[in-house]
């Protein structure tokens, strides 16, 4: 399955649709404006929300939890280093391997070693857009948020 993220360019606070295969919205993400910390909603077309992406202050390094249903499912935690970015996924047991900097990653399960997901920028687009394959349906919502969380990570200037 595919889910296309095309993030608009010049907008005071972060709003952008998830589109499906057919090109179809899917969700709607949401930024809120006036806040401590980044904040992100996203919710389905019937306007309900399912999931959520908190920036946690107060930290050396750049810090987000996602919510799925009201529910923690996990934390991502930038990591101390010099080249590459380096990212610590805690409460999900999964890993992003490749180039974090291009939008070229893949998201294994370290338990199974399969892939479940894979991430690619589309490039010569106006705005950032991406490509966010996801093996199995069950994982979408959890990745796509996943997949938000790592990218505001990235976005945060220390």
């Amino acid at each position: 399955m595919k889910l296309y993220i095309k993030q608009k360019v010049f907008t005071i606070k972060d709003k952008f649709t998830v589109k499906d295969e057919a090109g179809n919205d899917k969700y709607f993400v949401e930024g809120k404006l006036l806040s401590l910390g980044k904040k992100f909603y996203i919710y389905n077309m019937e306007k309900e929300e399912v999931a959520y992406i908190e920036q946690k202050l107060m930290n050396l390094m750049p810090k987000f939890f996602v919510y799925v249903k009201g529910e923690k499912i996990a934390e991502i935690h930038k990591k101390f280093s010099f080249l590459k970015p380096k990212y610590e996924i805690v409460g999900k047991n999964w890993v992003t391997n490749g180039d974090l900097w291009a939008h070229e990653y893949n998201i294994t399960d370290m338990d199974s070693g399969n892939q479940i997901a894979s991430m690619h920028k589309e490039w010569m687009t106006w705005g950032d857009s991406y490509m966010l394959d996801i093996e199995d349906e069950k994982h979408e919502i959890s990745i796509m948020a996943l997949i938000l969380a790592i990218d505001a990570v990235m976005a945060t200037k220390n």
